[in-house]
């Protein structure tokens, strides 16, 4: 990635920073537990991906919009406009594919639209209005608390998470206290 220079390259850098990690996450989850609930009543591992994605490509789509407008329709209603076949991506080399291409469309497109059209003020799903790039920034934080998500699913399931197993290994680009020692 190259060096920040503007707030939406930082917002952009964090982006992939987490995309890698969730990713990572998925990565260690053996093929035949993505299935896996916690109960069920909640989503299954693969459930969770599809909808990180979802949210992901929405928000994107509108985002470069130049009528943004999360409240158009429900998210079920844009999941079937801007993502319907996210449910195809059935393997975990599928669904890690697609975050990795999905992540890099959003970054271009993102930043060709550039950070004066992401400093625009847009209705947000509240009815409220804030600028694009905190929807983006909400969109990000979602996506991080669905990491915490699949770190808890993989203990359930006996594993280390990658985000535990990362800090033991000291692997660039993460949080490790020791190093700094």
């Amino acid at each position: 990635m190259a060096k920040n220079h503007t707030l939406l390259d930082e917002t952009l850098t964090k982006w992939y920073d987490i995309r890698r990690g969730f990713i990572r996450e998925v990565s260690i989850i053996p093929p035949s537990r993505l299935t896996f609930r916690a109960t069920l009543e909640t989503r299954s591992i693969m459930d969770i991906v599809h909808h990180v994605l979802e949210l992901s490509i929405i928000t994107v789509e509108e985002l470069v919009r130049p009528d943004t407008n999360l409240e158009r329709a429900s998210l079920s209603q844009l999941a079937n406009v801007y993502a319907p076949n996210i449910t195809r991506a059935d393997t975990q080399e599928k669904l890690v594919n697609l975050l990795v291409e999905q992540y890099r469309d959003a970054e271009s497109r993102l930043q060709d639209f550039g950070e004066l059209y992401m400093m625009q003020l847009v209705p947000k799903i509240d009815g409220s209005n804030d600028t694009r790039i905190t929807l983006l920034q909400d969109a990000i934080q979602h996506e991080m608390y669905h990491r915490g998500q699949l770190t808890v699913y993989a203990r359930l399931i006996g594993l280390e998470p990658a985000m535990t197993s990362d800090r033991h290994t000291a692997m660039p680009g993460t949080f490790n206290p020791d190093a700094i020692r």
